[in-house]
C-alpha cells in the first residue's frame, strides 16, 4: 500500500554535495541575527576580556589569592592565628587592587577598540 504522506527526511544534500540538517538553512551567515543585538545564539560566551569587571568578580579572585597564601603558610608550619589574621588583610587589599587594575585596563582595552566606554558618567 503506497504512503499518503510525503516521508520527511534527517538530512539532506545540497547542490555542492554539503549535508544539512534539518531548520539549519536558514540561519545567518556569522551565526548572529539582529534581533538580539548581534549577541551570538544559544547563550555563546562574550569574550572575557570585554565585560566590564565587577567587584564581585575581584573579590572572588582575592579569596583565591589570599586563600593559597593561607594554605601556603599554614603548610610551612606558620602560626595559625597571625597566618589567618594576615589572609584577611590581604583580601582586604587584594579585592580593591584588582578591581581597579581589571577597570584601568578594560578602559584602555575599550579606548583601543573604539568603543564608547559605559562605566564613566
Amino acid at each position: 500500500m503506497a504512503r499518503s504522506t510525503k516521508r520527511r527526511t534527517k538530512h539532506r544534500g545540497n547542490a555542492a554535495g554539503m549535508i544539512e540538517s534539518r531548520g539549519a538553512t536558514g540561519g545567518r551567515p556569522g551565526g548572529s541575527s539582529q534581533k538580539n543585538g548581534g549577541k551570538p545564539r544559544g547563550g555563546g560566551r562574550v569574550d572575557p576580556r570585554l565585560r566590564e569587571p565587577t567587584w564581585r568578580s575581584a573579590f572572588i579572585r582575592a579569596l583565591i589569592a589570599a586563600g593559597i597564601f593561607v594554605a601556603v603558610m599554614l603548610a610551612l608550619k606558620g602560626n595559625p592565628v597571625s597566618v589567618a589574621l594576615t589572609g584577611v588583610i590581604l583580601l582586604g587589599l587584594y579585592t580593591p587592587f584588582g578591581f581597579y587594575t581589571d577597570r584601568f585596563f578594560y578602559r584602555r582595552r575599550m579606548a583601543k577598540l573604539g568603543q564608547q566606554d559605559r562605566t564613566k558618567k
